[in-house]
């Protein structure tokens, strides 16, 4: 018997299975089943196949167990014979499976019964160097872990509570591309949003917020955005590739860097927030931290990452959003103000210049809560006193746009 996973728009092949003297074949998304799908519609186990014989031949019956339902040939089947040939869907716009009897006797030998021709791969890959992800012969990917539509996925690059990030290759646009270009004009970031997270409202509210919003944006300073989509129940953002690495991981692999350059890239920065400050409504990003400001390789410029916890000002009052160290007491209360995203500024630069949590100098002063920066060597009086206002207590103390912001750490260089 043969199971073939399809593609559902194009139905053609993805995935197969192959069972010659299995009794019981077990579907479902549980690692414990015989073909396991990773779906939300899928249940942990969704349905088995049993082999019924008699004689020399043999039947099988299909025996539901998904919450979602089973569906052959279109129509929900609790339990039943199905024939040769059938198409089982794991609930309603879930995945599909193509059912195959793949042997029967001809002349006394066993043969494959050739209903669905898969092709035959092109490069065997052979004599690529190790870190290669295009081979060197065919330009194609060595390595796919899975595709999602005309994406093909070859490895994580990231994840988090609300998604997974993956370096993905787009082959409708290596296609398109001009003949000899490289295979790697065609990477792109594919985020996909986590199963226990497409369970969740608000969730699903702030990974669509982030798609339209980056959709709407166009700015060097952030990620181009590519495609949108809904994949058996999973979302999908898809964005720009990015060579580079997040203030945060340069640090922790280097250590602190020099104040010019810390403020370079904080001036950046506000190039950044003042285009979707500038925006109507205004956007506040909610979420400015070393880890979403990424330096690319190419220019040693920022381009600010991570747009799943943007907010138009204007809205209702929101979820509580950010991290300890880097959000505004306003934040803290759901109340952002594009002043909230310049507040973030100032622990950034003390992380940059020290490697060390900004919360290791925030603490009691006069007349409240705030950063002491007088025993950091690298913070000269100028930037202690931009630092010092820009995280001040009360937004309407602070610089009131990223431009104020920009030219004050410019005089401070």
């Amino acid at each position: 018997m043969l199971l073939t996973l399809l593609d559902p728009e194009k139905q053609t092949p993805l995935q197969q299975w192959s069972f010659e003297s299995e009794s019981i074949i077990r579907i479902g998304r549980s690692p414990e089943n015989h073909v396991v799908i990773p779906n939300v519609l899928v249940s942990r186990q969704h349905l088995e196949l049993q082999r019924v014989n008699s004689g020399k031949s043999s039947q099988w019956y299909l025996v539901n167990f998904g919450t979602n339902g089973t569906l052959v040939n279109g129509i929900v089947m609790s339990q039943g014979w199905i024939s040769d040939g059938a198409v089982i869907q794991l609930a309603r716009g879930g995945p599909i499976l193509h059912f195959q009897v793949i042997t029967i006797e001809v002349g006394g030998q066993i043969e494959a019964k050739p209903t669905v021709n898969l092709a035959a791969p092109r490069c065997t890959h052979g004599g690529n160097p190790p870190e290669n992800l295009f081979c060197i012969h065919c330009g194609e990917p060595i390595k796919v872990d899975r595709t999602v539509r005309h994406y093909q996925v070859l490895r994580t690059l990231g994840q988090g509570g609300m998604g997974t990030t993956t370096l993905a290759w787009d082959r409708e646009k290596a296609k398109a591309q001009k003949p000899g270009s490289s295979p790697a004009a065609s990477l792109v970031v594919l985020k996909e949003m986590n199963a226990d997270m497409a369970q969740i409202a608000k969730a699903q509210e702030l990974f669509e917020r982030e798609a339209k919003t980056l959709k709407a944006l166009h700015h060097p300073g952030i990620p181009q955005f590519f495609d949108f989509f809904v994949e058996w129940g999973k979302k999908y953002l898809v964005m720009e590739m990015l060579h580079g690495e997040d203030l945060e991981k340069r640090i922790y692999n280097r250590g602190p860097v020099a104040p010019q350059q810390a403020i370079e890239w904080m001036i950046q920065t506000c190039e950044v927030l003042d285009y979707i400050h500038s925006q109507k409504p205004p956007i506040v990003h909610r979420d400015i931290k070393p880890a979403n400001l990424l330096v690319r390789h190419r220019d040693n410029r920022i381009t600010l990452l991570d747009f799943g916890a943007v907010k138009e000002i204007g809205t209702p009052p929101g979820t509580r959003i950010g991290v300890e160290g880097y959000t505004a007491p306003e934040q803290d209360r759901g109340q952002p103000l594009p002043q909230s995203d310049l507040y973030a500024i100032g622990p950034t630069l003390i992380f940059l210049l020290t490697a060390q949590s900004p919360q290791n100098f925030y603490g009691k002063k006069a007349g409240g809560y705030g950063f002491k920066l007088e025993n950091i060597p690298t913070i000269t009086p100028k930037l202690r006193e931009t630092i010092l206002r820009t995280t001040a207590a009360k937004p309407g103390d602070r610089f009131q746009t990223a431009q104020q912001l920009a030219r004050a750490l410019a005089a401070s260089l």
